[in-house]
């Protein structure tokens, strides 16, 4: 009986806890990203306004265009991809906020046939 009451107990508090998500503060600004390249942190700056995203990484520019989704989520598209696989649209998905980042999923926007969806976490920090 004690253990099923330590359970409900449990539950109760899990069920009450609510992740941060002020979606409207992160759609536009200046914002810092660091990822993983061949095993090396590698950093990347991206502007983004309600309709474009301007990346710059290692003295390139690269430009997306934005189609909102609803608050939390966005589909990013390069305006001039280079081949194909940069011709495929990425979906956004802010999934939590703090005063300062956001913590975002990405995937592709169309599965592709015979492949497993793969979706990638990160963080991205304002910088301005």
């Amino acid at each position: 009986m004690k253990k099923l009451l330590l359970l409900a107990f449990c539950g109760i508090l899990i069920s009450c806890y609510t992740v941060d998500r002020n979606c409207q503060d992160y759609r536009t600004g200046d914002f810092k990203f660091t990822f993983l390249v061949d095993g090396k942190e590698k950093t990347g700056t991206f502007t983004r306004t309600e309709d474009y995203s301007v990346d710059y990484f290692e003295g390139k520019i690269d430009s997306s265009s934005i189609r909102w989704i609803n608050d939390c989520e966005f589909i990013l598209k390069k305006i001039n991809p280079k081949n194909t696989s940069e011709d495929d649209a990425i979906h956004m998905k802010i999934l939590s906020t703090t005063d300062s980042s956001y913590t975002f999923e990405y995937k592709l926007a169309i599965k592709k046939k015979n492949s497993a969806t793969r979706a990638e976490k990160g963080t991205a920090i304002r910088i301005k």
